[in-house]
């Protein structure tokens, strides 16, 4: 079909092994871990300035927040390419799928694969973080199964809720509220409410990066039926979007500094600004779909780069150790969702 459609792919015969891995390499889309692990890093650093620091918990929400990436760029692929949106016409890298490297059911053996790693990275974290605990590893595996439903569902399935173009909405939650938020809660067993305005700094960049891909799709998802927020408000009131998007970011992360402040070095994000700055007037003056693909990789590491300078800084001036003996264990008889 000439619109692109791969949902009878059966993949290009007698494709080399080397070049079928590099198939696999792209499908995966190593670029988008450093956004995934930036709220993993950013709610560990916030839980070592305050005293709390497990190493083998960071290590493996690492390790399950890749798995979950991973699951997330796959399905995507395969979602995508089964709806039409990844199609000859589609400005941005093309998809194995797409392609014919990779068969459609082989991408879903795939997706089936990572959702399984996921839970079982998921489960370890869960047993390492809280030994003994019900409550608490029970409403974890209930949040991380939501998690594994949410990357597979954005754009696979029946009624993909990408498509409905409430991408923006999941990539907030997911990547910023949930990620450090949750972060923060698997080292300290406790979750300070002012922790919600540094997740919603990295919740609102991750939009930014999602929206910076929807802008550069624009015309493509329109052909494909895919109503992101840049196709039903279109290019114009998107880049507004973006920029709002951006400015609210450092402005949640400003009134955290204020709600919290101990030292001038907190406010040592703040040299990471001009890379925001530079993304957005870079977003309004590219209108030519290929040259805003690399503005995607700019945000997304400028977005890392800030939670470890934000981070740092609160590390610094918490006056506490990065590593430090982690608290007894839970039991199931205690509280563990009260604060201390």
């Amino acid at each position: 079909m000439d619109n692109g459609n791969s949902k009878m792919n059966t993949g290009k015969a007698n494709v080399p092994a080397k070049r079928k891995f590099k198939a696999w390499v792209g499908a995966a889309r190593p670029r988008t871990l450093p956004l995934a692990l930036s709220s993993i890093a950013l709610g560990s650093l916030l839980a070592g300035s305050s005293g709390h620091f497990s190493m083998p918990v960071f290590l493996l929400a690492v390790l399950t927040t890749i798995f979950l990436q991973i699951l997330s760029n796959l399905a995507n692929d395969y979602g995508d390419s089964i709806h039409g949106a990844d199609h000859a016409g589609r400005t941005g890298p093309a998809r194995a799928v797409q392609t014919g490297e990779i068969t459609s059911s082989s991408m879903l053996n795939a997706v089936i694969a990572f959702a399984l790693f996921s839970l079982f990275s998921g489960l370890t974290l869960l047993y390492i973080a809280f030994p003994g605990a019900v409550v608490p590893i029970v409403l974890f595996t209930l949040l991380g199964l939501a998690c594994i439903v949410a990357a597979v569902t954005y754009t696979a399935g029946k009624k993909p809720y990408g498509y409905a173009g409430l991408g923006d909405i999941s990539v907030f939650v997911f990547f910023g509220l949930v990620g450090v938020c949750g972060t923060y809660y698997l080292h300290a067993h406790s979750l300070p409410l002012l922790i919600l305005l540094p997740a919603a700094a990295v919740g609102l960049l991750s939009v930014g990066v999602l929206n910076v891909n929807n802008i550069r799709d624009i015309e493509s998802d329109k052909l494909a039926g895919k109503r992101s927020i840049p196709v039903r408000i279109g290019p114009f009131p998107a880049r507004i979007y973006h920029l709002c998007l951006l400015a609210g970011s450092i402005a949640c992360a400003l009134i955290y500094v204020f709600l919290n402040y101990r030292d001038p070095r907190q406010f040592m994000f703040l040299i990471i600004t001009p890379l925001f700055v530079l993304n957005g007037l870079l977003v309004f003056r590219r209108h030519e779909p290929a040259r805003l693909d690399p503005l995607l990789k700019q945000l997304a590491l400028s977005t890392l780069l800030f939670v470890l300078v934000f981070g740092f800084g609160e590390l610094i001036t918490g006056g506490l150790p990065l590593i430090k003996v982690p608290p007894p264990a839970i039991k199931a008889s205690n509280s563990p969702g009260s604060p201390t």
